[in-house]
């Protein structure tokens, strides 16, 4: 136990981190899929580390969202349910909102030119898991020019299970994803750039609305 007064030195967590960016980017690669378990002794073999910074790396994705524990399972990727993807449609929405009205009123040149490059980017993409990192690092872009840091931490609270619903997503449906995701995202920008607040809300509003509608069955 810490004295009364002191600071406890912090433990460094480097390596549990490194697996939880690992371990991350293998659920969001496809390699794991929504209810794919994580088995500890599988993980710390594959990444030749020891099970203590692969338990530690699964709490944090919990923490996010991204990971959910079951007695009898372990640790599992997190399947959303309705309700789940109904309260990330709702603050998803409400965090929108609010980074689109700044972007339009204040975002710069360069902030922009951030956001128009995402959606190039968006055109070249292979596959329907490059497109999904496309348009997280687009929201990425807007929520960046909002301006507005505690509106951005808000949204990296989410970030995770946001890329999750999208790769729920696709897993529903695909059918013509690829070729109609950098229209929809060229439209967005294009409301940023000219300043077009109404326009820009409701274009971001179909956007939210198109992926929802996939996961409900509308």
């Amino acid at each position: 136990m810490s004295e009364p007064g002191r600071v406890v030195p912090a433990r460094r967590r480097g390596l549990a981190d490194e697996v939880a960016d690992r371990v991350r980017d293998a659920i969001f690669g496809g390699a794991y899929p929504p209810g794919a378990q994580l088995r500890e002794v599988e993980l710390s073999a594959a990444l030749g580390v020891s099970r203590g910074p692969v338990r530690e790396a699964l709490l944090k994705l919990e923490r996010e969202g991204l990971v959910r524990s079951e007695w009898h399972r372990g640790a599992i990727v997190t399947t959303l349910s309705d309700v789940d993807v109904a309260e990330l449609d709702s603050l998803r929405s409400a965090l929108e909102q609010l980074a689109v009205q700044l972007v339009v009123a204040k975002a710069s040149e360069a902030d922009l030119a951030v956001i128009d490059e995402v959606v190039e980017r968006m055109g070249r993409a292979r596959d329907e898991h490059e497109m999904v990192r496309c348009d997280i690092d687009f929201h990425d872009a807007v929520y960046a020019a909002s301006g507005h840091r505690r509106l951005v931490e808000a949204w990296q609270a989410i970030r995770s299970q946001v890329y999750l619903f999208l790769l729920t997503r696709i897993g529903v449906n695909s059918e013509g994803y690829l070729a109609s995701i950098p229209e929809e995202h060229r439209l967005l920008a294009s409301a940023l750039r000219e300043r077009d607040g109404d326009k820009a809300l409701e274009l971001f509003a179909t956007h939210r609305g198109q992926a929802l509608d996939v996961l409900t069955g509308k």
